[in-house]
C-alpha cells in the first residue's frame, strides 16, 4: 500500500489531546486471563487495515476500550489520513509468546493487513519462564506478524515491554530492581533483533517508568498503563506509523 499522508504538528497535537474518557474500567484480576478474543475477522476493503496483537497492554487491562492504545493510535490515524482505520485484536490478559503464537495458528487470521503491531513478552517474565523460550519465539511471531502484514515487513512495528516495577503492584514484589532488569533483558533482544531485521522497534518503556512519580499514568488496578500513559505512547508510535504508511 503506497498511501501519501498530509500530516501537520497542529493536527498531530490535536490528536494527542481529544482522547476519549474512561467509561466501563474492566476489573478482571491479573492472574486470571480474560476470555479469548473471538475470531478475527478479515480486512475491510477500501480502508486501511490494522491488527494488533499481544496480552493485557494491548487489550487494554483496567482502562475503557476506546482508551487503550490501538484504539487510540486508530483514532488518531482516522484524523492524520482522512480514512476509515478498521482494528482488529489479538491479545489476552496473561498471554505469554506460547499463548498468542497458538491463537494465531488456531485461527483463520487474514494476511493483508496494511499494519501490524506486536507488544508480547511481559508474561513470559512474570511467569518465569525461560528466556530462552522468548529468544525462540519472539522472532517466529514477528515473522507471523510480517506474513499477515502482506509479507512485508516494513508494515510491521514492534513495541516494547512496559515495565511494572514502577507500579505500586510491582514496588510490593520481592526486588522490584530485578524486574526492570530483566525486562530490559527482553527489550534489549527484541530491540537488537529488531534492529538487525530491519523492523521499526518503538520504546515506550521510559514512558512507564515515570509511574512512581507520576501516578496518574498508572491504571487504577495499581499495575497497568492508564490512558494518560497509552496517549503518551500513542506519540511515540504515530510518527513510526505514518512513516509505515508512507513507505
Amino acid at each position: 500500500m503506497k498511501t501519501l499522508i498530509h500530516f501537520t504538528a497542529g493536527l498531530y497535537l490535536l490528536v494527542l489531546l481529544s482522547c476519549t474518557p474512561p467509561e466501563n474500567t474492566a476489573n478482571n484480576s491479573t492472574t486470571n486471563p480474560e476470555t479469548p478474543t473471538d475470531p478475527v475477522p478479515g480486512p475491510t476493503v477500501g480502508t486501511l487495515n490494522y491488527l494488533a496483537l499481544g496480552d493485557s497492554y494491548t487489550i487494554g487491562q483496567s482502562v475503557c476500550t476506546s482508551c487503550r492504545f490501538p484504539a487510540q493510535l486508530k483514532d488518531s490515524l482516522k484524523v492524520v489520513t482522512n480514512k476509515n482505520i478498521e482494528l482488529n485484536i489479538i491479545a489476552t490478559t496473561g498471554w505469554t509468546t506460547t499463548d498468542l503464537k497458538n491463537s494465531i495458528n488456531n485461527q483463520a487470521v487474514a494476511n493483508n493487513y496494511d499494519l501490524v503491531t506486536l507488544l508480547i513478552g511481559v508474561n513470559n517474565q512474570y511467569q518465569n519462564k525461560p528466556f530462552t523460550l522468548y529468544k525462540k519465539e519472539f522472532p517466529e511471531l514477528v515473522d507471523k506478524a510480517i506474513a499477515l502484514a502482506k509479507g512485508d515487513k516494513k508494515n510491521v512495528i514492534v513495541v516494547s515491554i512496559p515495565d511494572y516495577a514502577y507500579t505500586p503492584y510491582g514496588q510490593n514484589s520481592s526486588s522490584p530492581s530485578s524486574i526492570s532488569v530483566e525486562i530490559d533483558e527482553y527489550n534489549n533482544f527484541a530491540k537488537n533483533y529488531c534492529g538487525q531485521n530491519a523492523i521499526v522497534f518503538v520504546d515506550i518503556t521510559p514512558v512507564t517508568r515515570n509511574g512512581l512519580s507520576n501516578p496518574a499514568l498508572v491504571a487504577d488496578d495499581g499495575l497497568h498503563p492508564s490512558e494518560l500513559a497509552y496517549t503518551q505512547f500513542v506519540s511515540l508510535i504515530l510518527p513510526k506509523t505514518i512513516a509505515v504508511l508512507k513507505s
